[in-house]
């Protein structure tokens, strides 16, 4: 039910086909582990696409991947960067809340409004962040995807914004 209650929220078809690769993908388990993503499935959708590993020893998020339209906001690589590094640090105690929130509890979340803002560039947008775990159970990474536009100037905190959250 959480899935088709976060599909139903989905604005964008872009976002709505990675999350409906995600939930192929999981089969009759919680969640899919990053093996059983399939790149050919969501071709499209690759520039926008972005990937955690969460390694739950060090609580710590690393950058596995990100699509050519993810890194252009970061302006720097994005794989093997820990997640500490990728954010500056005013972003990253929510970045790093929400992650966790979806990988440990574990949940789905859909976003919408200021999708980023780095490097003085500001995007508005969609954003959805689904939990990857190798057993099928236990939470150890993310896949996100975030479709945006840039926006030029200062951004207007009168756009509309959304968190929606949904427990699986």
């Amino acid at each position: 039910m959480a899935f088709e209650a976060l599909e139903s929220t989905i604005r964008s078809p872009a976002l709505r086909s990675v999350a409906r690769h995600w939930a192929e993908a999981r089969g009759s388990r919680r969640m899919p582990g990053w093996g059983d993503i399939r790149p050919s499935r969501i071709v499209r959708q690759l520039p926008i696409v972005w990937s955690y590993i969460y390694d739950r020893s060090s609580d710590t998020f690393t950058g596995r991947l990100a699509g050519d339209r993810i890194e252009e906001i970061f302006g720097k690589p994005f794989r093997q960067m820990p997640l500490s590094e990728i954010f500056p640090a005013s972003e990253y105690q929510d970045v790093f809340q929400r992650a966790k929130r979806v990988v440990c509890e574990p949940a789905l979340y859909r976003g919408e409004g200021l999708v980023f803002r780095q490097l003085n560039k500001f995007g508005y947008g969609e954003r959805i962040l689904l939990p990857l775990a190798a057993d099928g159970a236990s939470g150890d990474g993310i896949l996100g995807c975030t479709e945006y536009h840039s926006i030029d100037g200062p951004y207007d905190e009168a756009l509309p914004h959304a968190d929606d959250w949904f427990a699986l």
